[in-house]
This record gives C-alpha cells, structure tokens and sequence, in this order.
C-alpha cells in the first residue's frame, strides 16, 4: 500500500478533476440569476429590488452552509454529500420553469438552490485539498476556488445565448441536464479519502486511516465557533472576507450584466465580459495558490484588496466608455476576483490547525455571503433608487482599499506542523 502513495500518477488529482467539474457547475447555476433578471422582470413585472431579494437569500444560505458542510463531509464523506446537493439542485432547476409567483422563485431559488449549492461551495475544495494533498495544498485550493470562474467562462454565454433565441426556461433546462451529467460522474469517480483505495495522500508515503468525526452535525460547528470568536485573526479574516464578498459575487455577479444594459450593452456581450473576467481570474486565482504556498499571505491579501478597490471605482467610468474599455476593467478586475480565497484559507489553517481552521474557514466564508447577499440586495435598491449602479460600485471600491488595510493588522500566524 505504501507504493500506492509514491506513484507519480496520484489519484488525487482525479479527485481534484471531479470536484473542479462539481464546482464549475455549481458555480454556472449560482451566477445564472445575472442573466435572469431582466427575462424575469419583463415576464413576472417584479422590480430589480425583489428579485435582488431572492438572490439575496440564496447568496446569505450558501454561506451559511459553509461551516455545516464541513461536519457533513467529515461525517458522511464528500461522494454522499455531493450527490445530494447535486440531486437538490436539479430539483430546484427542473421545478423553476413552473414558477408563477414571487415566494415560488424565492423557495427555489432562495432557499434550495442556496443551501444545495452551499454544500458545494469553497469548503469542499478546501476538504478535498486537506483530505488528498500534503504537499501542493496551495495550488489545488486555488484551482478549485478558480472553479466559480471556469463557471461562468463556461455556462453565461452559453445560457445568454440560449436566452436570446429561446427563452430562459430553455435555459434552466440546459443547466438542469449539467448537472444531471456531473452528478453521474461523482456517483461514480469520487472518493472520499485516499485510504479507500489504499494510497497515501500526495506528497506523504503513510497511508493512514481518516481521523473519525465525534462531535455533532450541527452542535461542534457552533461550538467551534464560539471558541474562534476570541481570537482577533478570526475576526480580521472574517471582516476582510465580508468586504470580498461586497465586491465579488454580490455586486459583480449579480448586477453586472443589468448594469451593462444601462448603458445598451447587450445581455449576450455583457456575459461574454464576465466570462472573459472568468478567463483571467482562472489564472488569476490559481497563481494566488501558488504564492499562498510561498509568500506572507497577509501582504498579498493587502494587495489584493487594494488593486481590487482601485478597478471597482474605475468600473463607472469603463462602463461609460463602451466595451472596449469594459474589456480593460474585465482583465484587471478578472486576475483579482477570487485571488483572495487561497491566503485567507492559507492563515484560518495556519492560526487554527487542519481539522479545525477548514470549520473555522466556513465560518469565515459565512461572512463573505453576508456581506454579498447585503450587496446583492442594496445594489438593487441603490438602482431603483438613483436609477445608476455608480455609487454601488464605488462605495464597493473605497471598502475593498479599507480591507486592504485590515488585512495588514492580521498578526504572523504561527505555523503548524500540519499546515
């Protein structure tokens, strides 16, 4: 069994190739609502508030799942846990089109689609990366936290697309059937640990039994909670990742595409932007992986922070212009979006330990939805208001350079053994 654990070829990276695929459909079916909102408003006459409402919900219970979703795929292993969140998910997507009124869109898509695509979020990269991988931790988070891009690069032209010459529920149906087509594949590929198939994680040539979950499904998260509250790392990550979450999939995801309209670019060209900021934060985020491996994570979220508010408070300006300078903002914005992930997961395991800091991480990430489900709503409520995203968008900038400078007060965390 030891030589299972020193070939080259490492069935990790297996695991790694199905969760990418997981999450990039996940990620497809979380950003979609982008593309929905002005379908949805002209057919059902609902304004961009109560819509940004729904959204809202959906984007604070994906969160919120985060420090759950640890103990249930410490509890029960990620095969099982994913394949119930995929088949919640195709649920959700399959019952959409028959929606009529408000409550019906926000129990779809509020409440099931986010705790299905809760289970699925930043967690279970981070579990995957903890369960399979000592060496090159860094490198697979920041992959599979790249995943969200690969999501949009992927699925909004595509659904866009299909929008324009279809319909949205044509739409909805071509997303329920990826997810249908990658929840087959993790019945089938994955594995929980490479003990069951007697290997020893990447990087190790000790193939040793997972440590067994003891404490409560729901219980041991709060409790660790409660004991992470008295560190003040916690709170600066928390705090520095509720503004990431103002400025990312709150704002960006969720109102971008409106926002182009504003200014009469169309649906299919705007997620043709998003998708192209999906390309460079693909490379973007995964370089940060790397540099989380070698570098003082706190610096480089300070400069991540940093170069992020500076392109959300040019984003006025580069809509104005046109999509020629949309595609400048797309590229400097794209590098940035979640290059942030891989330091701020880097310092929770760093200051907390392995199995704790991936709990304490959901807990942080709780912040980070909190913080995009506030932007998801007031962004919508800014536009009705003022009748212009600008003050959203800079408001969100001048927040992420206040982040930048928190992130320099996070204390030098002590390294662990097992970090």
């Amino acid at each position: 069994m030891h030589a299972a654990g020193k070939l080259k070829w490492h069935y990790g990276w297996v695991v790694v190739a199905i969760t990418f695929a997981t999450l990039v459909v996940s990620a497809g079916v979380r950003s979609m609502p982008g593309i929905l909102m002005l379908p949805l408003a002209d057919e059902f006459d609902w304004s961009r508030s109560a819509i940004s409402s729904v959204m809202s919900v959906g984007i604070f219970l994906y969160g919120m799942m985060g420090p759950f979703a640890a103990s249930l795929l410490q509890k029960y292993g990620i095969r099982r846990v994913t394949v119930i969140s995929l088949s919640l998910l195709a649920a959700s997507l399959v019952l959409t089109p028959l929606m009529q009124t408000l409550w019906q869109f926000q129990l779809l898509w509020g409440l099931l689609s986010g705790l299905a695509t809760g289970m699925m979020a930043n967690v279970l990269g981070v579990t995957v990366a903890g369960n399979w991988f000592t060496e090159r931790r860094g490198l697979v988070v920041g992959i599979l936290t790249a995943s969200a891009a690969s999501g949009q690069l992927i699925f909004l032209p595509l659904l866009a697309k299909i929008i324009s010459e279809a319909g949205w529920r044509y739409a909805i149906y071509a997303a329920a059937a990826a997810v249908l087509l990658v929840l087959i594949i993790v019945a089938v590929g994955m594995r929980n640990h490479p003990y069951d198939i007697g290997a020893a994680p990447y990087g190790s040539d000790q193939v040793s039994r997972p440590e067994e979950f003891k404490g409560r499904i729901f219980l041991t998260p709060l409790l660790v909670l409660k004991d992470a509250s008295r560190n003040s790392t916690f709170w600066l990550l928390s705090g520095t990742f509720f503004f990431c979450g103002v400025s990312t999939n709150g704002l960006i995801s969720t109102h971008l595409i409106p926002a182009c309209g504003d200014f009469g670019i169309t649906e299919v060209v705007a997620a043709g932007l998003l998708a192209f900021m999906g390309i460079f934060d693909l490379i973007g985020t995964t370089l940060s992986g790397w540099l989380s491996d070698r570098f003082d994570s706190r610096k480089l979220l300070f400069w991540y922070y940093g170069l992020r508010g500076l392109s959300l408070i040019f984003l006025p300006h580069a809509l104005s212009a046109g999509p020629a300078t949309m595609m400048v903002f797309s590229v400097f914005y794209g590098l940035d979006w979640l290059a942030t992930v891989p330091p701020t997961v880097k310092l929770s395991i760093q200051e907390f330990g392995k199995e704790r800091g991936n709990m304490i991480f959901g807990w942080v990430v709780v912040a980070h939805q909190v913080g995009a489900a506030a932007a998801a709503y007031a962004a919508g409520a800014a536009r009705d208001w003022f009748g212009t995203y600008s003050v959203p968008f800079v408001v969100a900038g001048f927040v992420c350079l206040f982040a930048a400078l928190m992130s320099l007060r996070i204390a030098r965390a002590r390294k662990l053994a097992h970090s």
